[in-house]
């Protein structure tokens, strides 16, 4: 199993965890279906709100597995994709959408299956003005992210993965949920494990 499927096997919680926190988009950032479960390399787009011809730009750079992190402004009046936008993305083979923003024809879009991350929907059309900056350094969701930077996300939101701690943050992210099933399985289900985890919790306090 390569690094970007590692990854995908994981929560975000826990990879949220190992990184403190610190690296977690927008919470207002989500997926249009629940069962969306997406990771891999951040392909970067920069585009003023509203305008999505930067992100076209993007469909047509990008390589095959490369997520779309889209720094939208957190413009909610303007759609920057639609369904037809969307399609491309999912033609071309890239693993997911994800915008500080929003989109329209929401329910076409579920029908293609393709995880697109977003703010909600909306019903205006995007502009096609300013064909933006592909591919550098932007901010999405309140966080910095790079090109290359590993992008992991579920129904609980989206971790940005600094490429220099990818190897780092796997084997401490699978540490992490070894602990925490290990747990479940000592505690859950048995009230007197219950009451013993939280007397131990308590008393570190």
């Amino acid at each position: 199993m390569d690094l970007i499927e590692e990854f995908k096997s994981l929560p975000t919680t826990c990879v949220s965890d190992v990184l403190r926190g610190l690296n977690n988009l927008d919470p207002s950032i989500k997926p249009l279906k629940e069962e969306y479960k997406i990771a891999g390399r951040a392909f970067t787009v920069k585009i003023p709100a509203g305008d999505n011809l930067g992100i076209q730009r993007a469909i047509k750079e990008a390589s095959q597995g490369d997520i779309l992190v889209i720094d939208g402004k957190g413009e909610t009046y303007r759609a920057i994709a639609g369904d037809f936008v969307i399609g491309m993305a999912q033609t071309v083979g890239l693993g997911g959408f994800i915008v500080d923003g929003v989109v329209r024809d929401v329910a076409e879009i579920r029908e293609l299956n393709y995880p697109v991350f977003c703010k909600g929907s909306t019903v205006a059309a995007s502009l096609k003005v300013d064909p933006g900056e592909i591919n550098i350094p932007i901010s999405c969701g309140g966080v910095p992210v790079n090109p290359g930077d590993i992008i992991v996300g579920d129904v609980n939101g989206i971790v940005i993965v600094p490429q220099e701690k990818a190897e780092e943050t796997l084997q401490k992210a699978k540490k992490k949920l070894a602990k925490d099933n290990a747990r479940d399985q000592k505690v859950l289900g048995k009230p007197e494990e219950v009451y013993k985890y939280i007397d131990g919790v308590l008393s570190k306090k």
